[in-house]
């Protein structure tokens, strides 16, 4: 039987028909306008209505950014979405108009957590951590083999543990959380800082932003370090570095099996994961008798939040 799953973005959404292999037959895109739910609901439910009409399905998972209730229907609070205390479940499957329908809400980091533990780097194991690292760091936690989501549907916000006292303010409102250091929006910020402050070693970033530092991207310094530019290395060193630090808090709490890297990050390979792995055996506790946890990149690509969506409505109809 096949599940429906749906990546919900700022401005879009995508919509797949999933095997139970995880295998994508077919998939939608449509337009959305963040600030009208109302938009959202009805592209998704056209989308579903569509490809209803050449697959059985008895489940459908919707994927997004922000806090998902634990009741699993509502989304509490999204940051780019306008969203609060909103029962996206019961408006979506009234609009598709199938009473019988099991619609499940989840966060993406958490969906796209549950498609590499079911279907990608982790699923050779009982205990993943994921970290996707983009625009902020989002997070799955796989404890014996359950997805983590904590008394509220609250679990995972590891981008927002503090890691710096005082550090740089974050959207949050808290400041020197782990986000400020270790995602794709804090290399982008050293990378234009360093544009402006070390114009003579940032040269060959600036020439692919047009010679303005305002404009340097991540993808600039990843596609740069991997033509051995020296200083985008060292930034990427940089950014593996906090994640290393990360990961090593994480197993002191969570001691899980393989950490799963995720986000556009990890195109970088090798040149991000290495210095992670460095600084993870260097602050991890009681490393002398811990086993070595592999530090490995996400397989499931773009597809992830679509995916695990998916596995996880299906799982909720028992099929």
């Amino acid at each position: 039987m096949h599940a429906i799953g749906v990546d919900i973005g700022g401005t879009k959404i995508a919509v797949g028909v999933v095997a139970a292999d995880g295998t994508i037959v077919t998939k939608l895109r449509r337009e959305t306008k963040p600030q009208d739910p109302g938009s959202i609901d009805l592209a998704i439910a056209d989308a579903v209505k569509e490809l209803s009409k050449d697959f059985e399905f008895k489940s459908v998972g919707l994927a997004a950014a922000g806090f998902a209730s634990s009741d699993r229907n509502h989304m509490t609070f999204a940051p780019n979405i306008a969203w609060r205390e909103y029962a996206l479940g019961d408006k979506v499957r009234d609009l598709i108009g199938r009473d019988d329908l099991a619609v499940v809400v989840e966060n993406d980091g958490n969906a796209a957590g549950w498609a590499e533990y079911v279907h990608g780097a982790g699923r050779h194991t009982r205990n993943m951590t994921m970290l996707t690292i983009g625009t902020g760091i989002g997070a799955a936690l796989i404890v014996n083999s359950e997805l983590v989501r904590g008394a509220y549907g609250f679990a995972a916000e590891v981008g927002h543990m503090r890691v710096v006292p005082d550090g740089h303010p974050c959207g949050c409102g808290l400041r020197g959380c782990f986000e400020q250091y270790g995602s794709g929006s804090a290399l982008t910020r050293e990378a234009r800082r360093a544009g402006i402050e070390r114009e003579v070693r940032a040269a060959a970033l600036l020439e692919r932003a047009g010679g303005e530092a305002a404009k340097i991207t991540g993808p600039d310094v990843t596609e740069a370090a991997m033509e051995g530019d020296e200083l985008s290395i060292e930034l990427l060193r940089d950014l593996g570095t906090w994640i290393g630090i990360g990961c090593a808090s994480l197993a002191a709490v969570l001691d899980p099996e393989v950490f799963v890297i995720g986000g556009g990050a990890i195109a970088a390979g090798d040149l991000l994961l290495e210095p992670a792995r460095e600084a993870y055996n260097e602050h991890v506790p009681a490393q002398a008798v811990r086993p070595v946890t592999p530090i490995v990149a996400a397989e499931m690509g773009n597809d992830a939040g679509i995916v695990g969506a998916a596995a996880l409505a299906r799982e909720a109809v028992g099929v």
